[in-house]
């Protein structure tokens, strides 16, 4: 999907400010490995990932990194509470795999929310899609079972299973790696 749709999926601006919002954004190819948020740094880029895979994660006080989050295709990639409060960031930010993204910077995006209503209304709907997923992981972390919080995430990333490392999938999910085979076989 292209940028323009995806803004498409969350609003159907007029064409002036469709035309403002591209032009904001600026295309990258990041290869595999790269950071592109490190913990401490306040996030000053919002993503929209066109193609690849990355996650954020944090070091637990045992040194071992957990996933919080995975970003794939067609997605916001974002340290949500860093980029928009501006504050420095909890987590890493990294890709998984070569990527093309497009982003737009806080400072641009602010310019465009002040001069167009419609792109003030897109930074809502989106936030609340952002504020959405967040509420949806918290419920399955604290409500399901290991087993339902694996279809919770084949749910909403149907093919990460194929391209994340188990390790980051089992972290993601709050089990083991071996808890994480286990599901898996049964299914």
């Amino acid at each position: 999907m292209k940028l323009q749709d995806f803004i498409r999926s969350v609003i159907d601006l007029p064409q002036d400010a469709m035309a403002a919002i591209q032009q904001a954004f600026t295309k990258i190819e990041v290869p595999k490995g790269s950071k592109i948020l490190r913990q401490g740094q306040t996030c000053k880029k919002l993503f929209y990932l066109e193609k690849g895979l990355g996650r954020s994660y944090y070091y637990n006080e045992k040194g071992k990194d957990v996933t919080v989050w995975f970003f794939s295709d067609d997605n916001i990639m974002v340290s949500v509470e860093s980029f928009f409060q501006q504050k420095p960031s909890l987590y890493d930010m990294e890709m998984l795999e070569n990527s093309t993204l497009h982003y737009i910077t806080y400072q641009d995006l602010q310019n465009l929310f002040d001069q167009y209503h419609s792109i003030e209304r897109f930074g809502r709907l989106l936030a609340i899609q952002l504020l959405t997923d967040v509420v949806e992981k918290l419920n399955a972390i604290q409500f399901q079972t290991a087993k339902e919080r694996y279809h919770f995430l084949i749910q909403k990333y149907p093919d990460i299973a194929y391209r994340a490392p188990l390790g980051h999938i089992a972290s993601y999910l709050g089990i083991t790696q071996e808890t994480l085979s286990r599901i898996r076989a049964e299914i």
